[in-house]
């Protein structure tokens, strides 16, 4: 995997992490490698759609443990198996 690949991909995951120091660091090295803002929004886009996603399913897992008594926004439109 080249470092730009790499980089867009690190977006990705510091926005998952909300970690910003990791997406400020990542988004300059990105920029560097030579990335275009289409790029590196697109790699913020899919970091959220997996945090979204990932919530969504911890949100099922809290509200399970809690007889189900519990409800959350609307996040139907989830990645990493929301439906």
């Amino acid at each position: 995997m080249d470092d730009l690949t790499k980089e867009l991909v690190a977006i990705g995951a510091s926005v998952t992490a909300n970690c910003e120091p990791c997406l400020k660091y990542h988004v300059k090295m990105a920029r560097e490698y030579g990335a275009g803002e289409e790029s590196i929004l697109a790699s913020v886009e899919v970091g959220k759609m997996v945090k979204k996603g990932a919530m969504t399913k911890y949100n099922e897992f809290i509200s399970s443990i809690l007889g189900g008594t519990t409800t959350f926004a609307d996040d139907s439109k989830a990645g990493c198996g929301g439906s």
